[in-house]
């Protein structure tokens, strides 16, 4: 606790905990919250930047599908949907924007004859991967002055971030 936290990018940096009006609420979690909104601002436009650059119609929230296809291969539309935390129309309407676009493809599941299962087409694989290769080339680059095991200990706190909000 009561680790420098830097304000609006600008270096100067406080004490959390001390001093401000927290209204009971510690400085630590006002600190989390500043800093994931920036976080997310960025991460928002950047994505909205590579999904382009996989294809210029595609919108920046198909990104999350594509990496989650890459990693997991076939899945079924319903795990995609909860995964990303959307409705089946949403995720509907998601995947026939990527399959319009030759991305993706649907499949019967062989375990359930009703059910399909979505993949990435050997296109939506190369587009993607160039971007995803790309994306992480920008992230060697921006974290080059951190040591390899701030970097990992960043990857599984953020990784334990994403499972709490993913429990509830």
């Amino acid at each position: 606790m009561g680790a420098d936290v830097h304000e609006g990018g600008k270096g100067e940096g406080h004490r959390a905990g001390s001093g401000g009006s927290g209204s009971g609420v510690d400085q630590e979690f006002l600190a989390l919250e500043r800093e994931l909104t920036v976080l997310l601002r960025r991460a928002r436009a950047s994505s909205g930047e590579m999904v382009r650059e996989v294809h210029p119609d595609l919108e920046s929230s198909a990104y999350g599908l594509l990496v989650r296809l890459e990693e997991r291969g076939r899945q079924r539309a319903t795990e995609l949907a909860a995964y990303i935390g959307v409705g089946k129309a949403t995720m509907s309407r998601q995947l026939r924007a990527l399959e319009e676009l030759g991305l993706v493809a649907r499949e019967p599941d062989p375990a359930d004859g009703r059910a399909w299962l979505v993949h990435l087409t050997d296109v939506g694989r190369e587009r993607f991967g160039r971007v995803r290769d790309a994306r992480r080339a920008r992230y060697v680059r921006e974290l080059a002055s951190w040591d390899r095991d701030e970097v990992a200990e960043l990857a599984r706190l953020l990784h334990r971030l994403n499972r709490g909000v993913e429990r509830g």
